[in-house]
């Protein structure tokens, strides 16, 4: 080798080490972990002590009571679990500290200002009101206790061997668990405080200059002019969330996701996109450490919980789909782009708009392909998150199928989590379990893509079959993000499992990940889909729906999955595997 190539091997040896802290993938791996990391120490490392001894207890109880009644939940096992469910490291005095930074917009129906500021005197006046409704309630639950605690003495009584005891104990007990939630309900509506959000919102905004900024200033980029333009991204971010939080915007499922490309992309069609924002502009940097801390939710204990029947609804059917998709879009609507065929399939078949970025990384696609996808994306979820749930219902499925159903096909994770509560909390779990095990399949997807690619798609764009293509032209071409959301799932899931289920409900699900994770992977989106739609032109846009194609592949796609996935669960769910399901 001469030493003109020696210098050129050790060049390259370089530029790669140096990507390490000069690209914007391996930044927000960067960025990603910080966050863990430091939600580790808050939630996990220093969560209350005290946890322990109520779930050891709570526990105790509950054996004690199954081992005693096997007929019903009797009122004593209930209420451990209640106890058990009440444990929330994130209400801790330095969750809430986090909480206060990470704090969005709140719900709101007539008047945009009460998303950010409620006086005082308006709260007092609306707890006063709602007192008498709430002293009502609480009266309805404590009639209903005394019923079915005596409903339950009756049948003890009879030693359960009386099955019309037994029945009226059960019925009775449902009556005040469903008072229950009246009651807390009531008593929240009287007991609201203040809101004032400026403060928060202001902190947050110097906390993600901040965060950003480390970043920016490292890749050699001008932090000032990105600090600058951030605050404009950051103000259309606020307002996408206070849309997502009006009542009926939240009913139908158009959250702050549709509404931070609606707004940028009103704001971009029409005044233009002001030149100090552009430099913001970081799409791509938002939402690749968006999709890092979303690793901290893909928790393997949770996934092995629900068994066989889950995996097979998620990680069959999927990649069945979008293979299928793929080769419908090429083969029978002829699509010009495949990159854009791809991405749209990888969106609808994967979970979503996270798949759909990793997958665009991977395949290289155009801004305007993903913004494209995303927006399809979007439009869709928000109508199957309503009318799923209402079909479901309608037609008396059971609700573990119905949950399944909306888990393995609706995209976005909050609205399959949305969809199956409207059902029940069985099927609430269930959807959310099933999408937690199709998140897995990004990395997978975006491999899968990248190899492709390399391999088989641009050698024949180039004219160039048959030429071998090295491991390194796949590693440059995979979405190294992808490693970090891997990573962040493998760490978390390793804590998670080593807590066991209580106290990781407790520290990762009510902590780590309800307190700093979710939230915080909820701005990333936010800001990153503000970018989208601050930098999307109609014009250019409108070049990708010529013929209908994008929409008319995302609907034969979705239908295929919608079939394919309800087949599935209800043969695993009720015919392969039915011991799980009981167990649901």
């Amino acid at each position: 080798m001469s030493q003109e190539q020696q210098d050129i091997v050790v060049d390259d040896g370089r530029a790669r080490w140096s990507d390490l802290w000069k690209k914007e993938d391996y930044w927000a791996i960067w960025l990603g972990f910080v966050v863990i990391l430091f939600g580790y120490i808050v939630f996990i490392a220093q969560g209350p002590a005290s946890f322990r001894e109520t779930v050891d207890k709570s526990n105790r109880i509950m054996a004690a009571e199954s081992a005693k009644n096997e007929v019903f939940k009797s009122i004593e096992y209930l209420t451990a679990q209640d106890a058990k469910k009440k444990l929330r490291s994130r209400d801790s005095a330095a969750g809430k500290s986090v909480s206060w930074f990470l704090t969005r917009p709140g719900r709101w129906s007539s008047n945009p200002a009460d998303s950010f500021f409620v006086s005082g005197d308006t709260v007092a006046a609306a707890n006063e009101k709602a007192k008498p409704a709430a002293a009502e309630a609480k009266g309805k639950l404590e009639a209903a206790l005394k019923e079915a605690t005596a409903a339950q003495q009756a049948a003890d009584g009879a030693g359960l061997k009386n099955a019309e005891l037994n029945a009226d104990a059960e019925a009775k007990i449902a009556a005040w668990r469903k008072a229950q939630g009246a009651s807390s309900k009531a008593a929240g509506a009287a007991s609201k405080k203040p809101v004032n959000l400026i403060p928060s919102l202001l902190s947050a905004l110097a906390v993600g200059i901040v965060f950003f900024g480390i970043g920016i200033c490292c890749m050699g980029e001008n932090v000032v002019k990105f600090a600058l333009g951030f605050v404009g991204v950051f103000v259309a971010a606020v307002l996408a969330f206070m849309m997502g939080a009006q009542s009926t915007m939240h009913t139908y499922g158009i959250g702050s996701e549709a509404w931070a490309i609606i707004i940028g992309m009103l704001v971009a069609n029409t005044v233009g996109t002001p030149n100090f924002i552009k430099p913001a502009l970081k799409t791509e940097f938002y939402i690749k450490t968006g999709l890092v801390c979303l690793g901290a939710e893909v928790l393997m204990d949770k996934i092995v919980a629900i068994g066989g029947p889950g995996i097979f609804v998620a990680w069959v059917v999927t990649p069945i789909v979008l293979v299928l998709t793929f080769i419908f879009g090429q083969k029978v609507l002829k699509m010009p782009s495949k990159t854009l065929n791809i991405t749209i399939s990888a969106d609808m078949s994967v979970c979503g708009t996270s798949a759909a970025i990793a997958t665009a990384a991977a395949c290289r696609a155009k801004k305007e392909e993903l913004t494209l996808a995303l927006g399809l994306s979007l439009v869709f979820t928000a109508i199957m998150m309503v009318a799923m749930p209402a079909f479901i219902k309608a037609v008396g499925m059971p609700d573990v199928l119905g949950g399944a159903w909306i888990g393995g096909t609706v995209d976005s994770t909050g609205a399959v989590a949305a969809a199956g509560a409207f059902i029940s909390d069985t099927a609430m779990y269930v959807a959310a379990t099933i999408k937690m095990i199709q998140n897995v399949l990004i990395g997978v997807t975006a491999f899968g893509v990248a190899l492709y690619w390399t391999t088989k798609v641009e050698p024949e764009e180039m004219g160039m079959t048959g030429r071998k293509v090295s491991i390194m032209e796949i590693w440059n071409r995979f979405p190294k993000f992808v490693i970090g959301f891997l990573t962040a799932s493998f760490f978390c899931s390793l804590v998670s499992g080593g807590l066991g289920t209580d106290m990781s409900n407790a520290l990762v699900g009510q902590g780590l990940v309800g307190g700093l994770t979710s939230p915080m992977r909820s701005w990333c989106f936010a800001l990153a889909f503000t970018s989208i739609g601050l930098s999307t032109n109609f014009r250019e846009l409108a070049v990708y729906f010529k013929g209908g194609k994008p929409v008319l592949l995302y609907v034969c796609g979705q239908t295929f999955n919608l079939i394919l996935t309800l087949a599935m669960a209800y043969v695993m769910f009720y015919k392969v595997f039915p011991e799980v399901t009981a167990k649901i």
